[in-house]
């Protein structure tokens, strides 16, 4: 079953951010509309109530009784609207008509009398038609007049509908610019925790110098945490270089000395029955005595206190361990050759002969009777290189990337090492900061180890 991926710390804070938003956001926006609404109908109620005061002022109170004279033009005046139809009526003390819409006594519902100076603002209903109506009370001497003014809603309705357009779509838009804020301020929050992540990916067992980043004050601890493992990390790493160096050093002195005594007895006279056993023995010890030197490189190779940042020439490096292979017996038939020429690089002298001699090891180990081995080095613009080439049965690709593991070989793989050779050359390369290849031979079957380094910067 896949492991479920949980979501990031950025989308996560994101969205317990976002949720807060989408909750307030329409309250607010439902609030906004409501006091923007009642805003606007209070001007246009107090329009309205503008008209009735006008008309209140045209009842004429001599004689006794109360009468309004309206002319054409004044009227026109006072029902003019271009989205509404406007109606009025001026009612005496006794509920007599005497200036307007008498249709509007059928008002549903009927509103009660209003004393003078007092004011009726309410939706009413005339034939089916929602109005809008103010009436006010006007004192006549005998009673109280009545002056109602209403409009239909058609502009209120239009009012309300741009209002709340307005909102939602200031709403919306308000939302997406908070959304984009949040992210990108969360995304410039996380900006130290992501460098903080990119300089822990870069850390490994060679490299386990602190972290001195500035970080905010709450990630201080969680650095000073990291720098503490890194620091038993690396006494732990260094312990177990230490005691792999004494046990490959403490080895090398018996195994030399069981194999010279070994090989004393294969000259000294003895019964040939015992021969093919002292012959095992030999193999043994010289598999034993070649492991505990490995081990002493692989111990070298992580060592921290070496400089490998001295120049030198990869041509002086390949050559030296020429001049000690020629003292050495070769299998039957195998055939090494050297094509150097001139090569500036970076590093410790010492690790890449190691190096170097691993592979010339390896390829003379696994090649087979009669190989064909090359070393060559070179540069270019990536940087310098060395390879060693033969013409044996090479590695398939796809156990290359096991070949370079410690104490791992392939599986056709032939001969008596030990899985030590190619790892102890990619530790030296990575120590150099450089890499190991394994490639194909230039022609016909066999195998291709690159040592690359990086170029040289000038002074």
């Amino acid at each position: 079953m896949a492991e479920r991926r949980s979501a990031s710390l950025q989308r996560r804070l994101f969205v317990w951010l976002l949720l807060p938003l989408l909750v307030v956001l329409p309250v607010l926006g439902v609030a906004l509309y409501g006091q923007v609404q009642h805003t606007a109908q209070s001007w246009l109620d107090e329009g309205l109530e503008d008209t009735a005061l006008t008309l209140a002022g045209q009842i004429d109170l001599r004689g006794g009784e109360p009468s309004v004279d309206i002319g054409a033009t004044m009227d026109r005046a006072l029902r003019f609207d271009r989205q509404d139809d406007v109606f009025y009526l001026v009612q005496g003390p006794r509920g007599e008509v005497l200036q307007g819409d008498a249709g509007l006594i059928e008002l549903l519902p009927r509103p009660p009398p209003q004393a003078p100076g007092s004011v009726f603002y309410g939706d009413v209903k005339l034939r089916g038609r929602v109005l809008r109506l103010v009436q006010l009370g006007r004192d006549c001497g005998a009673g109280a007049c009545q002056v109602m003014v209403a409009e239909t809603l058609n502009k209120r309705d239009a009012l309300q509908r741009e209002i709340a357009t307005y909102v939602a779509v200031n709403g919306v838009m308000l939302a997406l610019l908070l959304a984009l804020a949040g992210w990108w301020a969360i995304r410039q929050g996380l900006a130290p925790l992501t460098g903080l992540s990119s300089e822990l990916e870069r850390r490994d067992l060679h490299r386990l110098t602190p972290l001195t980043a500035r970080l905010p004050r709450e990630l201080v601890p969680l650095q000073a945490a990291f720098n503490r493992l890194f620091e038993r990390l690396g006494r732990a790493a260094e312990a177990q270089r230490e005691f792999l160096a004494d046990a490959a050093h403490q080895l090398r002195t018996p195994l030399t000395s069981l194999q010279t005594e070994i090989e004393l007895a294969l000259l000294e006279p003895h019964d040939a029955r015992v021969d093919p056993l002292l012959q095992r023995l030999r193999q043994r010890v010289v598999r034993s005595a070649r492991l505990a030197q490995q081990l002493l490189s692989l111990a070298r190779a992580e060592d921290r206190s070496v400089d490998v940042g001295q120049v030198l020439d990869l041509r002086d490096v390949a050559t030296e361990s020429g001049q000690e292979w020629a003292h050495r017996s070769l299998p039957s038939g195998v055939d090494l050759g050297f094509e150097l020429v001139e090569a500036p690089a970076l590093g410790h002298a010492f690790l890449l002969r190691e190096a170097l001699e691993n592979l010339i090891h390896n390829a003379v180990s696994y090649a087979g009777a009669g190989a064909r081995i090359t070393v060559r080095c070179g540069s270019g613009t990536p940087g310098s290189w060395l390879e060693v080439e033969d013409n044996g049965p090479g590695i398939p690709p796809g156990e290359r990337a096991v070949a370079l593991q410690r104490f791992r070989r392939g599986d056709k793989a032939s001969g008596a090492g030990s899985g030590l050779g190619l790892a102890i050359a990619a530790d030296i390369m990575a120590r150099h900061g450089g890499r190991l290849e394994l490639l194909d031979a230039h022609a016909g079957p066999g195998l291709r180890v690159r040592l690359s380094l990086p170029p040289v910067q000038p002074v």
